[in-house]
């Protein structure tokens, strides 16, 4: 039943919209470094932790062997419970852990985060065909980003305003709560929405013409969402007025239910009143004659560049889309390092930018900005995750290789660097943090496709969790830096004791000096990935060319 799978796409929105509880994790840290007593490097080493359950995302794969889908969601939902439920008790002074369960705690949370996005991912792959799967990848995985905005608005509304305690404990329940309550209301519709036994190879005229209809709403719809959430995250501290925003941000992500209803029957309208025509809304138009002008054009600057491009790039370069690779064969490409290197030095570097975010806005004095601030990161990581779905809807009018997107995608990273070691106003935290949001929120939607085209579809599973183990490494390298770089300006900056609701102290720097050489290189290193990037481009631009030209000489059926 085509209902069948829109209906899946939108529970799949909803479990991605209220799991993506690893960008929150500066809103807390500052309360688990005073609750513990823990130095810097400590503190680093538990967002290491929740990065390394990344590293452990095959295990999600292998329970989708052996256990339905439905089962591995509640499982991911119990990991989550578990890990940020023991937090919350240990910031809360209900229960005291020794540092190293404290270290399990978070890798279980960020375990459970990798198992919601390969569900979520598993069900985009089995209720849609080739022809727009990657449009649902990309539209579920942009609102993994909202999460933080979503939260802060809960947070505000269950918070009182005379309250002067940290807002940190009432993340963590959230965290907690929030997942395992919309993961038990989605298996509802799993268990009732079978997908089809088999899925056709190609779609039907109308049906593609249906379908990237509702998608183009469906992307207009998350476009409003996230635009609401950028301009009312913050519009007040009273928790009335953020209970009604709060419940409005929820209405939004229920309106994408009935674009689908709404243009079917706008369909039936239409076939009831005419007898046929051209469908309306069609990206498949292709005149026969220009193709052919098109393919000679191609032909000619291919023959160019073979001139101007043969260098040590070309050689062993992936030379078609969608070719099998092996892991072994997978390691031996210069193709993949080069991505590996772009991903590694560029959306990584974002990521542990944000979770260190609690503690860079402390440190130069936006302490009380920080969920503002976090705001900010998550709408533009929303919208750029949102950008990543662009490339399908253009390819008809201005097609160019998906590698080359990602290198456009890098380019804010170095800027946003270069605007905090320049100002630490709060207007440019906040630029630098939207930046980073952009880009790194474009990379990790775009990612699943770009593996997928590069190195095979079938292999994806496997190619890509071998693609983010760059995730971890990067937590324990960049985040390592930052903390050892901190720890030194302790003694050259102004330094002031932060004491939990317990009496336990820590330390803390403030001050410009705190994180300015870890901006200058982690900037420098933002640009390696951009240089990655662009190779990756050239090598591949050729194999991607060949699969545009021959789609387009590919007479419709």
């Amino acid at each position: 039943m085509e209902w069948r799978k829109w209906m899946v796409l939108v529970v799949t929105i909803w479990i991605q919209a209220f799991s993506g509880t690893n960008f929150d994790f500066s809103a807390y840290s500052s309360d688990m470094k005073s609750a513990l007593g823990i130095s810097q490097v400590q503190l680093n080493y538990l967002a290491v932790a929740s990065d390394l359950g990344k590293a452990f995302g095959w295990s999600s794969g292998l329970a989708l062997l052996y256990l339905p889908i439905w089962t591995v969601l509640l499982m991911a939902a119990s990991f989550g419970f578990v890990g940020y439920g023991l937090q919350w008790l240990l910031i809360r002074n209900l229960l005291s852990l020794p540092y190293f369960l404290v270290f399990l705690a978070c890798l279980l949370s960020g375990l459970s985060v990798c198992w919601f996005l390969t569900v979520c991912f598993v069900l985009c792959v089995r209720n849609f065909t080739h022809h727009n799967r990657s449009l649902a990848i990309s539209l579920t995985v942009s609102f993994n980003s909202i999460s933080p905005s979503l939260y802060t608005l809960a947070a505000s509304a269950f918070t009182s305003s005379s309250s002067s305690s940290s807002s940190g404990p009432i993340y963590l329940l959230l965290n907690a709560a929030l997942p395992l309550f919309v993961s038990a209301a989605a298996i509802l519709s799993i268990l009732r929405q079978q997908p089809p036994p088999q899925l056709p190879d190609k779609l039907p005229h109308t049906t593609a013409t249906h379908d990237s209809l509702i998608f183009l709403l469906l992307n207009v719809f998350a476009f409003l969402t996230g635009l609401y959430l950028l301009l009312f995250n913050t519009v007040s501290t009273l928790p009335s007025v953020d209970s009604l925003l709060f419940g409005g941000g929820l209405l939004l992500l229920v309106m994408p239910l009935f674009v689908p209803a709404v243009i079917s029957a706008r369909d039936r309208a239409q076939r009831a009143f005419t007898d046929g025509g051209p469908a309306f809304g069609s990206f498949q138009i292709i005149d026969i004659k220009e193709s052919q002008l098109l393919e000679s054009l191609l032909d000619k600057v291919e023959e160019v560049e073979e001139k101007w491009w043969r260098c040590w790039w070309e050689k062993d370069r992936v030379e078609t889309l969608g070719e099998e690779h092996g892991v072994s064969k997978l390691v031996r490409r210069i193709d993949f390092w080069l991505y590996y290197a772009s991903y590694f030095c560029g959306a990584t570097v974002g990521l542990i930018y944000i979770n260190n975010l609690g503690q860079i806005a402390q440190s130069l004095g936006h302490n009380s900005s920080t969920a503002a601030i976090l705001g900010v990161y998550s709408a533009c990581s929303f919208f750029g995750r949102l950008l990543a779905s662009a490339p399908e809807f253009l390819r008809q009018n201005v097609y160019f290789a998906r590698t080359g997107w990602l290198a456009l995608a890098l380019i804010p990273t170095p800027i946003a660097f270069s605007v905090l070691v320049g100002s630490d106003g709060l207007l440019a935290l906040m630029t630098a943090t939207g930046l980073v949001g952009l880009s790194s929120g474009f990379v990790f939607a775009a990612a699943v496709s770009v593996t997928s085209e590069l190195f095979g579809p079938k292999s994806v599973g496997v190619n890509h969790n071998i693609v983010i183990t760059n995730i971890p490494l990067g937590s324990i390298l960049y985040g390592l830096l930052a903390t050892l770089v901190y720890d030194a300006n302790e003694g050259s900056s102004r330094l002031v004791t932060l004491r939990s609701s317990d009496g336990a102290a820590a330390a803390a720097c403030m001050g410009r000096k705190c994180y300015e050489l870890t901006f200058m290189v982690w900037g420098c290193i933002s640009l390696l990935g951009l240089a990655a990037s662009v190779a990756l481009f050239l090598r591949t631009k050729p194999a991607y060319d060949r699969s545009e030209r021959d789609k387009v000489t590919t007479p419709l059926t």
